[in-house]
């Protein structure tokens, strides 16, 4: 995998607090983290999430992720398991909720949704109905979840059909009572922003994140699972 650029500064990486809310509290996470029990995370999804265009394993998101919860969930264990599977659709990833969520004793599942879909100018509704069974089951064995939409990049936004996917994920995601986080939502704002390049965020594919694209949608991600467990700020009305 080609290197990308090194992780940026956490000024680099701010976006609004709007950006990084999940709109969810997450009962399950919370319960554990204040009981001082051990909290199991599954990142799954497909080749952004498996952590193509990294320079290394730990650089992807997941990796990432865990490094940023590490660091305010103090003494209690907090562990993120890497699921994702380059080149997987919705409707394939769903068939591995038992195996690679549910045997895996999960505590909260982190969803990455609709990306290949949407490059592939695939099935929309397939993709709808594969992502509900999945969170459906997932809630079923009262695990917490949160979706993860699109990733602001340049194959991406030459896709036609990019803002419908992108309405469709929230809208499953408010129907479902789950969370959201808004990838695509805060990585535009950090290029919006001049905080950070899409050149820094991307890439030379234009589609996979570098390290640097990685390190900051998982410090904005830490950020809304911290909100997400307290009910008076991660709960959507």
């Amino acid at each position: 995998m080609a290197a990308g650029p090194e992780a940026p500064p956490a000024s680099a990486c701010q976006v609004p607090k709007a950006r990084t809310s999940l709109a969810a509290y997450l009962p399950r996470v919370a319960e554990r983290l204040a009981s001082g029990l051990p909290v199991r995370i599954v990142a799954l999804g497909s080749s952004s999430t498996a952590g193509a265009g990294a320079s290394a394993p730990d650089r992807t998101y997941p990796a990432r992720l865990a490094h940023y919860l590490h660091q305010w969930a103090g003494s209690v264990e907090v562990s993120v398991l890497n699921k994702g599977i380059n080149g997987e659709t919705d409707d394939q990833t769903v068939e591995r909720i038992g195996s690679d969520v549910l045997a895996q004793n999960a505590d909260l599942l982190i969803w990455q949704v609709g990306a290949n879909t949407v490059l592939r100018d695939g099935d929309f509704a397939l993709s709808e109905k594969s992502v509900r069974r999945g969170v459906e089951q997932a809630q079923a064995a009262g695990l917490d979840v949160v979706l993860m939409d699109l990733q602001y990049a340049p194959r991406m936004l030459a896709k036609d059909r990019t803002d419908a996917m992108l309405a469709q994920i929230a809208h499953v995601a408010a129907d479902e009572h789950v969370g959201l986080f808004q990838r695509f939502a805060v990585m535009r704002d950090l290029v919006e922003s001049k905080r950070m390049t899409v050149g820094q965020l991307i890439g030379p594919d234009g589609v996979h994140q570098s390290d640097a694209g990685y390190d900051c949608v998982a410090r904005t991600l830490a950020a809304g699972i911290e909100d997400a467990i307290r009910p008076q700020q991660g709960r959507a009305d």
